[in-house]
């Protein structure tokens, strides 16, 4: 049985993306007792959800973790909630969409609760040494409208597999190109940062916290 772990394609300012080096890196690794399956997903409204859809239904996961990127915070978040709102706040996708005030689907529920332990995660990724916490808003960009799928999905076609969704900060590298590009060189911000290996790290604690619940 497989565990799918997503991550996003670099987008807009950003000439990589952890979320998506994530992905790539636990792709065919084995954790607690399941084979990985990493996939880097589009930046891009209209296929991140089919291509979750295609994967769910192609693998029938046990677990899903879903990641995408969140520069500027300092630590993983925990997403609680998905909601039925697409909104790209003035920041277009790959493919240049840029939906303002949309439903993700017309026709669905308003929201989902994510099905993995949310707090649980938190605080067994804070007792691994990650530093985390518990956020109770996706945002209404890709990251909400991919989480919105998955549950959405996994509820229709009747599978009980625990899905959640982490924010990942950005990498010390990230953080470093960002400051030659603005004014940290003279005294301005840096960047907030998490090494890629505890990003990974936070992934994997919550896989088997999902596995807990799962069992």
């Amino acid at each position: 049985m497989a565990l799918l772990c997503t991550g996003y394609e670099p987008f807009g300012e950003h000439e990589t993306n952890p979320s998506g080096d994530v992905a790539r890196a636990l792709d065919g690794a084995r954790l607690a007792g399941h084979d990985v399956v990493g996939e880097v997903l589009p930046v891009a409204f209209e296929d991140a959800g089919d291509r979750m859809r295609a994967l769910l239904d192609e693998h029938d996961p046990v677990a899903v973790v879903a990641t995408g990127l969140a520069a500027g915070r300092s630590g993983v978040s925990v997403e609680r909630v998905a909601v039925n709102a697409a909104d790209a706040v003035g920041v277009p996708d790959n493919a240049g969409d840029d939906p303002v005030d949309e439903r993700i689907d017309p026709d669905g529920r308003d929201g989902y609760l994510a099905t993995v332990p949310v707090r649980r995660t938190v605080e067994a990724c804070l007792d691994a040494g990650v530093p985390a916490r518990l956020s109770n808003t996706a945002g209404t960009h890709l990251c909400n409208h991919l989480l919105y799928w998955t549950l959405a999905h996994l509820d229709a076609t009747g599978r009980d597999a625990p899905a959640g969704f982490l924010h990942l900060p950005a990498t010390p590298g990230q953080a470093a190109r960002k400051a030659q590009e603005g004014e940290a060189a003279r005294g301005g911000s840096l960047t907030p940062s998490l090494p890629l290996e505890l990003s990974e790290r936070a992934v994997g604690v919550a896989f088997e916290i999902a596995l807990e619940r799962a069992e």
